[in-house]
């Protein structure tokens, strides 16, 4: 028989695995994960993402996760590139999930000066996914007194690891009547091949997710723009609508320099809201956000969700301008 320990574990496990892929606060900010259809949506070449996040140290062993992306623009015709990686990590038993997606991207140009563009976009590669047994305890390891880790547990697990291929797609429209004035939304569909995950010998499909998300931008002043959006998740029982948004103040806007700082709030449905603050500084990006538990876990967490980094760089190749130089003929 296995301890309530165990017991409680399996049964987060079995309610994980079947529920929610990862999912970042600062989603604006992780476009490659969000939607295939993002890749490429950038004034640049060359995009790089970095995130980072730490959630749940109040309640017990910290869920974090580490994602990281990469773009390129436009390397044939109007086709973009891009992949993710991510890494999470969650709980005593180091149940790890690792993901490696690659993406391609198509830019439509539906008027010819740019104004509306659509974007479709494919993602497929793998999931890895991991736990470490040795890191639990079993009633045959209590020697009377306590639990004794050095006594053997005589449990026998068929397997700890399990690998699959995975794959989604998406869509994305976009309007940009200015510089600083723009509309972006877009639908994703993940997991459409619903791969196996589990560990047991049971079949446990993971289920599809649905994704919509919009972004606006729109200058309400001289220096400054509001930045809201929206995001709503949809993968079986579970609904996660998110919404809120960013204010941006331009510093420097002149003579190639160019620096603004942001902030804002967040609301994620029957969980928690969170705040943002982040500055960009020439094509770096730098963020942080902060999610303050609403849901029913309050007492256990008192409040403290978790905090979540992001960086970003883009990459511009410089193309020297062709100048062509006119004969003059030779009576002048």
């Amino acid at each position: 028989m296995k301890t309530i320990k165990y017991i409680f574990v399996l049964l987060l496990w079995s309610n994980f695995v079947q529920s929610q892929d990862i999912h970042w606060s600062q989603y604006d900010h992780n476009p490659v994960f969000q939607n295939p259809a993002n890749v490429g949506r950038f004034n640049g070449d060359y995009r790089i993402h970095a995130n980072y996040r730490d959630q749940w140290r109040s309640v017990t062993a910290p869920f974090q996760t580490l994602s990281l992306s990469g773009e390129a623009k436009q390397v044939f015709n109007n086709f973009n590139v891009g992949a993710f990686f991510t890494n999470d990590v969650a709980g005593d038993g180091s149940f790890r999930t690792i993901e490696f997606q690659p993406s391609v991207s198509y830019v439509f140009k539906l008027t010819a000066d740019s104004t509306h563009l659509f974007r479709p976009g494919v993602q497929m590669g793998i999931n890895f996914r991991s736990f470490d047994a040795s890191a639990f305890t079993f009633d045959n390891q209590w020697n009377g007194q306590q639990f004794d880790g050095s006594i053997p547990s005589n449990e026998v697990f068929q397997s700890q690891k399990r690998t699959n291929f995975t794959w989604g797609i998406g869509a994305a429209y976009e309007y940009q009547k200015g510089k600083r004035e723009r509309i972006i939304a877009g639908v994703g569909l993940f997991n459409i091949n619903r791969p196996n995950q589990g560990f047991f010998g049971d079949e446990v499909k993971r289920d599809m997710r649905f994704n919509f998300f919009t972004q606006a931008e729109y200058e309400i002043g001289f220096d400054w723009d509001i930045l809201p959006s929206i995001q709503l998740n949809l993968q079986g029982k579970y609904r996660e609508l998110v919404l809120g948004s960013q204010v941006r103040y331009i510093l420097e806007d002149r003579l190639g320099n160019y620096r603004s700082v942001m902030a804002g709030v967040y609301m994620r449905s029957n969980d928690a809201f969170f705040v943002s603050a982040g500055m960009e500084y020439q094509n770096w990006w730098g963020g942080i956000s902060y999610d303050i538990n609403t849901s029913s876990l309050t007492p256990a967490s008192r409040g403290r969700g978790g905090v979540e980094f992001s960086l970003r760089y883009i990459i511009t190749r410089f193309n020297p301008k062709v100048i062509k130089h006119r004969v003059c003929p030779d009576f002048i």
